[in-house]
């Protein structure tokens, strides 16, 4: 049996217009868990209360089995060991030159690999010479991820890691991802606006809205069982007739040129309604009806 790497149930924590509602959720070896949601959603702030960053005001959440308050403490250093994270922005000083990242990070880390991390610098073709400063974003991105692969972490949590970086690249990274979590005992946690690359490497989509979870689904369910149906008003209502789906739960979105409908089975719609045009479904799609659509 797999085990559980982040577990947090009923995590809550309360800000001046915003809240954590009652958060559940886990990530098991050898799953990458795609995390989305709009801007402001609370993916950031959920990853940093798992991370122990804060302390919140309900709820527990552990990583490897530590509680995620006893991160930021001493007694949580060897579980920070196995731990690699990346935010979507680059946290180390802006006069730090790259060769010298490493020689910092062995005095953090027990397991750091020095001989990896020069490899993986030179194989994302960062100059060792230059500054963070002098780093794109995109530049930046891959340094934090060399340091997050570079000291045997099990597990990966990414916040928008992928974000600034160009199509190859992404490419490269993913494919490191994949290897990385397919090694016994590893998963991943990704947070990122780029449904498309959740698509390539996720098995898991979790969604957070207004700070609470809205689903937690397989990502195949998603994007190979599900379709969008493109109809008119009265597709709509020969839909709903046909009982195919509870009407309290025919979600739909209407636009200028007709309306999208969810359909769980796509291709048991298409045995029934032959006339309608069913497309695929990807995450973007389920999220905009999820989130925006109206139910029947």
């Amino acid at each position: 049996m797999s085990s559980t790497l982040i577990e947090a149930s009923g995590l809550t924590k309360h800000y001046d217009g915003f809240s954590l509602q009652g958060v559940d959720l886990t990530v098991n070896e050898g799953e990458v868990v795609g995390f989305v949601g709009q801007n402001g959603a609370g993916k950031s702030t959920t990853i940093k209360a798992l991370l122990g960053l804060f302390p919140t005001d309900g709820g527990t959440s552990s990583v490897l089995g530590c509680p995620s308050e006893e991160l930021s403490r001493t007694s949580g250093a060897a579980t920070k060991e196995q731990v690699g994270v990346v935010f979507d922005a680059i946290s180390l000083p802006e006069h730090l030159k790259v060769a010298d990242v490493s020689r910092i990070y062995a005095r953090a880390y027990a397991t750091w690999d020095a001989h990896r991390f020069q490899r993986m610098t030179t194989e994302f073709g960062l100059d060792a010479k230059k500054t963070v400063k002098e780093l794109s974003r995109g530049m930046g991105m891959k340094l934090s991820l060399a340091c997050a692969f570079a000291h045997d972490a099990r597990l990966l949590i990414l916040d928008e890691a992928t974000a600034g970086l160009d199509p190859m690249a992404r490419d490269e990274v993913l494919d490191r991802l994949r290897d990385f979590v397919a090694e016994p005992g590893h998963a991943i946690l990704m947070s990122s606006h780029i449904t498309s690359d959740l698509e390539r490497i996720a098995d898991r989509i979790v969604c957070i809205d207004a700070g609470s979870i809205i689903f937690d689904l397989p990502k195949d369910v998603i994007t190979d069982e599900m379709g969008i149906a493109r109809c008119r008003v009265a597709d709509l209502e020969k839909i709903a007739d046909a009982g195919m789906v509870p009407e309290h739960e025919l979600r739909y979105l209407r636009h200028d040129y007709g309306i999208d409908v969810l359909v769980p089975d796509r291709y048991d719609f298409a045995r029934r309604f032959p006339e309608i045009p069913c497309d695929r479904m990807t995450i973007d799609d389920y999220m905009t009806l999820t989130l925006k659509g109206g139910v029947r």
